[in-house]
């Protein structure tokens, strides 16, 4: 696929405090095993894109970690492969961005340098599968200088800011693009995803930062909607944004369904760091029941309906439900635990009882003894 793929790392940071404050957006735990670029990221590559950069601003050590030199995702390559580009990268980079019109301004050297004749732009706070390819194949069919990509979803399972509506005509061309409008029904929301030729992002770009433009979506796309011809292609399988610590606990939680791990997983490979832990120990008197178990854990006790990272220890007598344990947690005994999101080496002490509500589950802060 003859096309640079872009990925923002940091821009949705601040839908998610309790999860950002040490990392960001796009290092945050998923699933038990993966981080959420992994699903970008995969997405990308199994699209046959080979050439990534991924902008970040703050926060990126654990991300760093975890990408490395893009390894996994078979992205260590002399000719292209993943970049970090970290803040002050570039020679006209003079602060930390705060917008993504601002982010791109700071690597525009990077994609200048670039050969790919398109670009894919797209954030990571977001879970999907998507192929990229069908995503070009539309923007061609259609003859689309730019192409959004967006969701078809209830206006009730929207949350967090910045959301933008997109309103087509007959053909699937956008006629207004509006930033958190009243809404009802059902509505066409974009998914933060977007793609165009290479060099036209950088006229666009360009001009706007010559204008004193600072939001992408409004002052790039949004103006142009009625000079350039704007497109809209509809992804129809899974996707959840990630726009808030509840929408976070749901969409965890929702992959103890087999229906929804199928959609996801199903169609291609997501792919993410390898960690040869041993295999996971069950006690004599260990229950886990609809539980989704990494490697390397230790359950003495009893789990239903969680998901539980590598390295979590669950001790005797101890009682977990509809939790998310992040690595390295460790539960003492005789411990019930309803409803909690425990981020990474919390330590929880012996008799401890900790209850949230499904529509408000306890976060429990990095490295916190409770």
């Amino acid at each position: 696929m003859n096309a640079l793929g872009i990925i923002f790392s940091n821009i949705h940071d601040s839908n998610v405090p309790e999860l950002t404050s040490n990392r960001t957006m796009a290092a945050i735990p998923f699933g038990g095993r993966y981080r959420l670029i992994d699903f970008v990221l995969s997405s990308m590559v199994n699209s046959g894109i080979t050439h990534v950069g991924c902008i970040t601003n703050r926060n990126y050590r654990s991300l760093m970690d975890h990408v490395g030199s893009g390894k996994e995702w078979d992205l260590a390559r002399k000719n292209g492969g993943f970049v970090l580009l970290p803040p002050f990268g570039e020679i006209d980079s003079t602060s930390l961005y705060s917008t993504r019109l601002e982010a791109l301004k700071t690597v525009l050297g990077f994609i200048t340098r670039s050969n790919e004749e398109y670009i894919i732009l797209a954030d990571a706070n977001s879970v999907f599968n998507i192929n990229f390819n069908d995503l070009l194949k539309h923007h061609v069919a259609v003859g689309a200088e730019i192409t959004l990509l967006y969701v078809n979803k209830p206006a009730s399972e929207i949350s967090g800011t910045n959301n933008a509506i997109l309103k087509m005509d007959g053909e699937g061309i956008i006629k207004e693009l509006a930033i958190d409008p009243r809404m009802n029904g059902r509505v066409n929301i974009y998914g933060n995803i977007v793609v165009m030729k290479r060099n036209m992002l950088v006229s666009l770009v360009s001009d706007a930062i010559a204008h004193g433009r600072k939001h992408f979506l409004n002052d790039v796309i949004g103006k142009n909607v009625s000079r350039h011809r704007v497109a809209a292609y509809e992804h129809k399988g899974y996707y959840q944004e990630i726009s808030s610590l509840k929408r976070y606990y749901d969409a965890n939680l929702g992959l103890l369904d087999p229906a929804t791990r199928q959609a996801l997983f199903g169609t291609a490979e997501i792919y993410t760091q390898i960690k040869d832990s041993a295999p996971t120990k069950y006690g004599d008197n260990a229950i886990v029941k609809n539980s989704l178990i990494s490697d390397g854990c230790v359950i003495e006790g009893e789990v239903y309906n969680s998901v539980l990272s590598r390295g979590v220890k669950i001790s005797r007598g101890t009682v977990v439900r509809n939790c998310i344990l992040m690595k390295g947690t460790i539960t003492g005994e005789n411990v019930s635990l309803n409803a909690v999101i425990a981020d990474k080496g919390v330590v929880i002490r012996d008799r401890r009882c900790l209850s949230g509500a499904d529509n408000f589950p306890i976060y429990i802060p990095k490295e916190t003894v409770v």
